[in-house]
C-alpha cells in the first residue's frame, strides 16, 4: 500500500503499480484484498480469547476497534485540516460547495473505514455463528450482491461504473460532498454496498486462521491449503465469465479470486517459512512492518499531507523534495525515478519501524 500511494508523481507509474481501470486486476488490486484477509485471519487467534471473556467482553473489544479504526481513517481523509487558497491557509471545511458549484468536502469512506466496517461484521457473524454457519452466510452474501448488481443496475450495463447500483445508494447515505472524485464522476471504490462482499473476505480470512490453528504445523494442513487455494481461484475465474473480477465495485467474483490467491500465497510462506526454516533478511525486513502495520501505513499517509502544506517553492515541498530535486533526473524512463521514490519510502518507513521495534514501541488498536 505503502508503494502503491507513495510514487514521486502520478503522471510516471508502471502499470503493475496501478489498479486496474475497470474489469480484471493488476498486483496492485491484491494488496487491500490481501489486507482484509490477514484482518480475518489474525481474528482467529483473538475470538477464542474472547469466547472465553463473554459478550461483554467481546462486544467492548470489537466496538471499540472498530471505531478507533474509523476514526483514524477519518481523520486522515480531513488531514491536515488546513489548504492553500492563493498565498493564505484557510480551514478545510467538512462540508461546501467550490467556486464552480460543485459539492466538495472530507470523504467519509476509504480504505481504515472499510476496514472498521469490514472486520466488525465479519467478528459478529463469525463469533455467534461459528465457522461452518459463518461460510454460508458469506457465501449467501456473495449471492445477494451478485443479484443487487444485476437487478438494480443499468440494465444494458450493469457491471459498468455508470450502471453499478451502488452509486445512488451512496449520493443519497453519503451525499455528494463526501464521496471520492478521482474516477471523473461520483463513484466512490470503497462505498457502501461494495462493502458488503468485502465483509466475506474477512470471514475467509478467519476460516482459513481457524483452519491452521485445528490442523496444526502439519504437511495435511498446507496441502489442504493449497488445493483449497486452487480450487477458488478457479471459481473465480468461472464466475468472471457472468460477473467480471473487478476491484473497484468488489464482485463476488473478485472477493473468491483474491482469496484463492491469499491461500495458496499463505500455503506458499507457511511451507517455506515453517517447514524449510527459509526465512533470511527479507522476511526480517517485513517482520518490522508486521508489528506495526496500521501505525506505519498511517503514517505514510499523514507525513505527506502534513508536510505539503510547507512551501519550498516551484511545486516543491520537504516531502516531495527528493523526487522534485533530485530522483525526477533518473536515466532512463521517467517511470524510473518515481518508482525509485516510492521504495526510498518504503525504506524510510521501514527505518522507523526498525527503530520502533527496537525500542519494544508496538502501536495497537
Amino acid at each position: 500500500m505503502i508503494l502503491v500511494n507513495n510514487p514521486g508523481t502520478w503522471s510516471h507509474i508502471y502499470n503493475p503499480l496501478e489498479h486496474a481501470p475497470w474489469h480484471g486486476l493488476t498486483p496492485t488490486d491484491l494488496v487491500f484484498p490481501f489486507f482484509l484477509f490477514a484482518v480475518g485471519n489474525a481474528m482467529a487467534f483473538v475470538i477464542p480469547k474472547l469466547e472465553t471473556g463473554g459478550d461483554a467482553v467481546f462486544w467492548r473489544k470489537v466496538i471499540k476497534r472498530s471505531l478507533l479504526i474509523f476514526a483514524i481513517g477519518l481523520f486522515l481523509a480531513w488531514w491536515p485540516f488546513f489548504k492553500w487558497s492563493g498565498n493564505e491557509l484557510v480551514f478545510k471545511p467538512w462540508a461546501y460547495t467550490d467556486e464552480k458549484g460543485n459539492p466538495q468536502g472530507v470523504r467519509i469512506l476509504g480504505v481504515l473505514p472499510r476496514i472498521a466496517i469490514c472486520y466488525f461484521f465479519a467478528a459478529v457473524i463469525v463469533y455467534y455463528l461459528k465457522p461452518r454457519k459463518a461460510f454460508y452466510v458469506g457465501m449467501l452474501l456473495l449471492l445477494l450482491y451478485w443479484v443487487l448488481c444485476f437487478l438494480l443496475g443499468d440494465k444494458t450495463d450493469p457491471y459498468s461504473m455508470q450502471g453499478w447500483f451502488g452509486i445512488k445508494i451512496d449520493k443519497t447515505a453519503l451525499g455528494a460532498a463526501h464521496m471520492y472524485k478521482g474516477e471523473g464522476m461520483l463513484f466512490d471504490p470503497e462505498g457502501l454496498m461494495s462493502t458488503l462482499p468485502a465483509i466475506v473476505q474477512v470471514i475467509f480470512g478467519y476460516m482459513v486462521g481457524d483452519y491452521i490453528l485445528k490442523k496444526g504445523k502439519t504437511y495435511e494442513m498446507v496441502t489442504g491449503l493449497f488445493v483449497a487455494g486452487v480450487g477458488l481461484l478457479l471459481a473465480g475465474f468461472c464466475w468472471d465469465m457472468v460477473f467480471p473480477i473487478n476491484k473497484k465495485i468488489w464482485t463476488s467474483s473478485y472477493v473468491v479470486y483474491t482469496t484463492g490467491l491469499a491461500m495458496i500465497t499463505i500455503a506458499t510462506m507457511i511451507y517455506m517459512i515453517e517447514f524449510k526454516n527459509i526465512k533470511g533478511g527479507l522476511a526480517k525486513f517485513f517482520d518490522v512492518f508486521g508489528k506495526n502495520a496500521l501505525f506505519v501505513f498511517a503514517l505514510s499517509s499523514f507525513l505527506p499531507k502534513g508536510l505539503s502544506l510547507i512551501r519550498l517553492g516551484d511545486g516543491v515541498n520537504p516531502w516531495n523534495w527528493l523526487y522534485k530535486k533530485v530522483l525526477i533526473h533518473t536515466p532512463g524512463a521517467k517511470e524510473n525515478g518515481s518508482l525509485l521514490y516510492a521504495i526510498c519510502v518504503i525504506l524510510f518507513m521501514w527505518a522507523i519501524c526498525w527503530w520502533m521495534d527496537k525500542k519494544r514501541i508496538y502501536v495497537k488498536v
